[in-house]
């Protein structure tokens, strides 16, 4: 993580900026003492990745299951 006075990051805003863009967190320090920090933002995710993948289940039970015990394995 980088530190900047707010001085700092006003006069040189685009090199701070292009440390965020690489994935740097900048933390702004204002009289010595942390006020913010910017942070890169993570990329969106589609609907189907943000959700924990389940099993497929039929009344509770996973179907690879059912199809295993259908088998006989």
């Amino acid at each position: 993580m980088q530190d900047a006075t707010f001085t700092e990051l006003r006069n040189h805003a685009k090199a701070y900026f292009d440390l965020v863009e690489a994935g740097e967190t900048v933390r702004v320090l204002r009289n010595g003492k942390p006020i913010a920090e910017i942070h890169p933002i993570q990329p969106d995710l589609p609907s189907w990745k943000r959700r924990q993948a389940r099993p497929l289940a039929i009344g509770g039970r996973e179907i690879s299951r059912l199809i295993l015990e259908d088998r006989g394995d």
